[in-house]
């Protein structure tokens, strides 16, 4: 199972039909490309039902899909999972995962760096000032950041926050990106993704067992 260099994680503040194309544009990129559910205003049955679309929408194009701290849906649609910082760590889901599926886990700093035990991938944020998030006002890890927790981490770190093509190229020692706005509000959300993995060298992408 290859570690993702590229996780689009959702915005449902955009119109359906426009997340759902600027998506599919995205995954044109190919299998190294990955979608993370997020949703955190929607109902229960909301999310469940966004995350059907969205493995319908992976499978079809063989990328996988990532969903944000729900392993029942993560269950029911047959995808990975991601945590949020402060809940489930890695080894309290990881008994109830089928094998082959990957957790990636949030990193804000070192102490979560340290806890990501058991994860197989890490997204590291904020890197830069979101654009997703303009109130956003945390404290931004920069490159020189960036790298400090992923030295700290047992497992390959995504830089996520801020990320765009040109800023890509700054941040160092990354397996990769997470990004929101700069694919999903992109005029080619295909030609975007591209230029990201093409910022990250592909042997920076480990395969896991």
């Amino acid at each position: 199972m290859a570690v993702p260099r590229l996780i689009v994680i959702t915005d449902w503040r955009l119109p359906g039909e426009r997340l759902s194309s600027a998506l599919a544009r995205a995954l044109e990129a190919g299998p190294e490309v990955a979608v993370q559910h997020r949703h955190p205003e929607a109902t229960g049955r909301q999310f469940l039902e966004e995350a059907r679309l969205l493995a319908g929408l992976c499978a079809a194009r063989g990328n996988p899909l990532f969903i944000n701290g729900r392993l029942d849906v993560a269950l029911l649609v047959g995808a990975h999972l991601h945590l949020p910082a402060h809940g489930p760590t890695p080894e309290d889901v990881r008994p109830h995962l089928p094998t082959g599926r990957l957790v990636s886990v949030a990193v804000h700093d070192e102490a979560e760096a340290r806890a990501a035990r058991g994860a197989d991938l890490a997204l590291v944020s904020p890197v830069f000032s979101p654009g997703s998030k303009p109130g956003d006002t945390r404290a931004t890890l920069g490159p020189e950041g960036f790298a400090a927790l992923a030295a700290v981490l047992p497992c390959p770190a995504l830089a996520l926050g801020g990320i765009t093509p040109e800023r890509a190229r700054a941040v160092r020692g990354a397996a990769g990106f997470a990004v929101i706005s700069s694919v999903l509000e992109a005029e080619d959300p295909a030609a975007a993704a591209r230029t990201l993995l093409a910022a990250c060298p592909a042997q920076a992408m480990l395969r896991l067992p």
